[in-house]
């Protein structure tokens, strides 16, 4: 089963962990045949959200909602099942300053 492991940090917190700690645990779930796919972001300050709305786009700038914590990036896993999905996310490097959501992904029907 597929998940995405959603890295939130607080603004301050988005260097905490080196980024070569995250490249080596990307590489490692790379050999391990869990990495599907995933990337850092850039902070909130360069985000837009883009909104329709009755056939009218509206564009802010900012992330969708205002929160302590960021997305500040995801891991895209194939994992047996949620526990075994839980497990890998608990060794993300972030997780020790941040929080990692583990969410299925949900296939789109035709």
């Amino acid at each position: 089963m597929k998940y995405a492991c959603l890295v939130y940090l607080e603004q301050k917190d988005l260097h905490a962990v080196a980024d070569g700690e995250c490249k080596a645990f990307g590489d490692g779930l790379r050999q391990d045949g869990y990495w599907l796919g995933g990337q850092a972001l850039q902070p909130v300050h360069a985000a837009t959200t883009v909104r329709v709305r009755n056939g009218k786009l509206g564009v802010t700038d900012g992330p969708f909602a205002e929160t302590k914590e960021q997305l500040a990036g995801f891991y895209l896993i194939e994992a047996r099942d949620l526990n075994a999905a839980i497990q890998i996310a608990s060794k993300i490097p972030p997780a020790r300053v941040g929080s990692v959501e583990v969410r299925p992904i949900r296939e789109l029907s035709a």
